[in-house]
């Protein structure tokens, strides 16, 4: 009876998984890299071979070479602080008054209601028409390229809040009005949190926007700031350097989202893992 009893406890204890091994913890990291990588041997040796233009494309170790003179310039510094500051400064901001203007605007309706017309309108409208008014109101220098970056990132990120409050599931709202919470604590413990997927999701958005803020603002009318050292690139044909100017961009914004990727996973650790995840 012992051995039996032993014999079934042993079969109906759960198996414990063994713990990942290396590839399975970065397997992600290693198919980007991988599929950076190739991307690149492939560009490199197409080039070289003669299927690629060098003239209209340049090829990466042709960048990497542009790129490495590049950053010993001082005037380089000077551009990328310039685009540094343009875009934190105008990001920030936008976070800082898109967040908590949009948890209001979803959970009072009547403030939705008056700020839709706005929103609206002002999402529709093409930043890209707005650069002669900024520039008439902030002129030439950072501030109105930060205005820029705050309008693109602030529609990006204010209007999947809206939608976020106003999506939360109906079913955990009843259950915690029927235990008598206060609507404060409703909004903390349940919108709050159920919110968090739809803010990320205007986080990321609001890099990209955020950034071609940055470039358009510079291309337009600016005499400091990467866009202006792609502009002087594009202007003599050298596309090695247009190209590194352009991938210091991607590369910011690749950065950009996977620190919010990484912020998400911190306030997602509430959530149960998926299946075969």
């Amino acid at each position: 009876m012992t051995a039996a009893s032993t014999s079934l406890s042993r079969r109906s204890a759960p198996r414990r998984r063994p713990p990942p091994n290396w590839f399975k913890r970065h397997e992600r990291l290693v198919f980007a890299v991988a599929g950076v990588v190739a991307f690149a041997l492939i560009w490199e040796v197409g080039s070289r071979l003669g299927v690629i233009n060098e003239l209209f494309f340049s090829r990466p170790s042709a960048i990497a070479r542009a790129g490495f003179e590049e950053v010993q310039l001082p005037r380089f510094w000077v551009d990328f602080q310039a685009s540094a500051t343009e875009f934190s400064v105008g990001y920030v901001i936008a976070i800082v008054s898109a967040i908590p203007l949009g948890l209001a605007a979803g959970w009072y309706r009547r403030l939705q209601y008056t700020l839709d017309p706005w929103l609206n309108f002002l999402n529709s409208l093409p930043r890209v028409a707005l650069l002669p008014i900024l520039i008439i109101w902030f002129g030439l220098g950072v501030e109105s390229k930060i205005a820029v970056v705050f309008l693109g990132a602030f529609f990006s990120i204010i209007i999947p809040t809206i939608q976020g409050v106003k999506t939360t599931d109906r079913r955990l709202l009843d259950v915690a009005n029927s235990f008598g919470a206060s609507r404060a604590r409703v909004f903390l413990t349940v919108v709050g949190p159920a919110t968090v997927p739809f803010i990320i999701t205007g986080l990321r958005l609001g890099v990209a926007r955020a950034l071609i803020g940055v470039v358009t603002g510079e291309l337009f009318a600016a005499t400091t700031g990467l866009g202006v050292m792609i502009s002087r690139a594009s202007a003599s044909f050298q596309t090695d350097r247009l190209l590194f100017g352009v991938l210091i961009f991607t590369f910011t914004g690749i950065l950009g989202v996977e620190a919010i990727r990484r912020v998400e996973n911190y306030f997602q650790r509430w959530r149960p893992a998926k299946q075969g995840a």
